[in-house]
């Protein structure tokens, strides 16, 4: 038994994942989900600017 084998061992490097080729349905789905968070963006930047009507409780 040697000595410079105790200890934990470094764990092994993963492989590189592969560029995968996109396809016509990974384009749209991706086209998809830029449309609806820029939907999202547009609302959430009209209700800020609108603010709430009658300015909230008044004492």
């Amino acid at each position: 038994m040697s000595g410079r084998q105790g200890g934990k061992l470094k764990p092994l490097k993963a492989p590189k994942k592969s560029q995968k080729d996109e396809d016509e349905e990974d384009a749209a789905f991706k086209a998809k989900k830029k449309a609806e968070q820029d939907a999202l963006k547009a609302a959430r930047d009209k209700a800020l600017k609108g603010g709430a009507p009658g300015g909230g409780i008044k004492k």
